[in-house]
């Protein structure tokens, strides 16, 4: 599912336009990502929190080249699921996905 396909079912199951609800869900992401940019936690209970998080300054191998390389530290985005998430996805039917790369 992408972003189109999220804004046509909160539109179907909102009873909204396709504007309408893009406009929604831009506010909802938006609210997020700011939230996150001044280091808050956004949790929506049941499904889970955003947070951010400091990966500290670290020498790496490069396996290229074999030499060794300096990555700067970083803050990045963090998604931990929610409990009713994690038991939705886990009872969830098995579904067969095609591998990814060329499509079949």
């Amino acid at each position: 599912m992408n972003k189109r396909d999220l804004v046509r079912k909160i539109a179907r199951d909102a009873r909204l336009t396709n504007t309408q609800a893009a406009k929604a869900l831009d506010a909802v992401l938006d609210g997020v990502q700011s939230s996150l940019i001044r280091g808050d936690r956004v949790t929506l209970v049941g499904f889970g929190t955003f947070a951010t998080a400091l990966h500290k300054e670290r020498k790496v191998r490069n396996p290229r080249f074999g030499g060794t390389m300096q990555i700067a530290a970083r803050r990045v985005a963090r998604f931990a699921p929610g409990i009713d998430l994690k038991l939705a996805v886990q009872n969830a039917p098995k579904v067969n996905h095609a591998p990814a790369g060329r499509p079949v």
